[in-house]
């Protein structure tokens, strides 16, 4: 691969991802499982190793794991669903408020504009119609999308303990895959991937809770109605790097407007939610994480709509994890250390144009970017 031309080797590499992105969209209901059982693998891999060191036997240790997360996921579903049970017995007076927020609004157009409340009734009545004819449409669609996540619940532990008790074959595969002289390579990098993917799974059960936690409590102290929920959906949509937390702020302020006729309530919700995030973003997770791969916020977001256009939701979740786990790859390729550089966070402080070291791909210079941009440089 080296001898061969640089245009070629770029061509390569170019195919390469669009034939790897074309084989995710095709086979994602398998793919995308499988992925997601191989992550909660690694993290339940402390308490196979807990249990096998209680001389359980292999499959009862796996079981045993599995059922520790079972229960665990059993208690967020029954949580959420006492607080979405909270919210349906209060349907009349959400009803009430909705419809005097809507009256409100009515007026307040009528006054800035020449559309009378007719007018707007009119137009809320056609686009009704239009809303109408496509939940129609997408009733159909959402009997399969039910049917493919039970599928894709219900094939979650089997994924789950066949990765567990098939892991040291697995192993033995990645090893012979490469020649002998790269092995402690790929030993090195398969146990940075190790300690990546825990901290972060890990770190993200730690974020649900102290955010569910945080921001639910403050909003119970200043009088919010439906907090806990408000906190439980905001914690794990801003599981999705940067837009999940967009869409949980407008939902919370659409659970806010739905459960109260004035507006206060609405910039309480975006204070404190904005409170509780600089605290996520800037003290708590950074501590907990403490990864040493950074990721940088472009190859983020993009990983992420990308992620979510081939893969969908689940793509969305386990993109950060997956770009962590190509750069390691990448950071320890001759070959394509140039793409571990475009997902990474050392910023140069110059530019490549003016200085010609920049533009060279040799360690000492990612050793001398690592500690300028104050980021911790990874096992060799």
């Amino acid at each position: 691969m080296r001898e061969m031309p640089l245009t070629v080797r770029r061509s390569i590499e170019l195919l390469g991802l669009i034939l790897l992105g074309y084989i995710l969209v095709l086979g994602k209901d398998l793919i995308m499982p499988v992925l997601m059982a191989f992550f909660i693998s690694i993290m339940l891999l402390p308490v196979h190793n807990f249990f096998r060191r209680k001389k359980l036997p292999e499959a009862l240790a796996i079981i045993f794991s599995i059922l520790l997360l079972v229960i665990a996921v059993g208690l967020i579903v029954w949580f959420f669903s006492s607080q979405v049970s909270s919210l349906i017995a209060d349907f009349p007076l959400i009803r009430k408020n909705v419809t005097a927020h809507l009256n409100s609004l009515s007026n307040w157009i009528s006054e800035i504009s020449n559309f009378s409340t007719q007018q707007q009734a009119k137009l809320l009545d056609q686009q009704a119609n239009k809303l109408l004819n496509l939940g129609g449409n997408l009733l159909s669609g959402a009997a399969g999308s039910v049917s493919s996540t039970l599928i894709f619940i219900g094939l979650m532990p089997i994924y789950i303990y066949l990765i567990l008790f098939y892991k040291n074959l697995l192993l033995r595969f990645v090893f012979l895959w490469f020649p002998e002289e790269n092995h402690q390579k790929v030993r090195e990098a398969m146990l940075e991937t190790k300690v990546i993917i825990k901290s972060y799974l890990l770190g993200l059960l730690i974020q649900i809770t102290y955010v569910t936690i945080l921001l639910g409590g403050i909003l119970l102290i200043i009088g919010i109605k439906h907090a806990l929920l408000i906190a439980v959906i905001f914690a794990f949509l801003n599981l999705i790097p940067y837009v999940g937390a967009l869409i949980g702020n407008l939902i919370g302020v659409l659970l806010t407007l739905s459960s109260s006729s004035e507006v206060w309530p609405i910039f309480a919700v975006l204070g404190t939610i904005a409170f509780v995030q600089f605290l996520d973003n800037n003290i708590l997770m950074p501590r907990i994480v403490g990864s040493k791969v950074k990721i940088n916020a472009l190859a983020a977001i993009l990983g992420v709509f990308l992620a979510g256009t081939l893969a969908g939701i689940s793509g969305m979740f386990l993109s950060l994890p997956i770009i962590a786990i190509l750069k390691v790859t990448f950071d320890r390729s001759a070959i394509f250390k140039h793409w571990g550089v475009l997902l990474g966070d050392e910023l140069p402080p110059e530019s490549p144009m003016d200085s010609p070291e920049l533009r060279l791909q040799t360690e000492e210079i990612k050793e001398e970017l690592e500690v300028k941009n104050d980021i911790k440089p990874t096992k060799r």
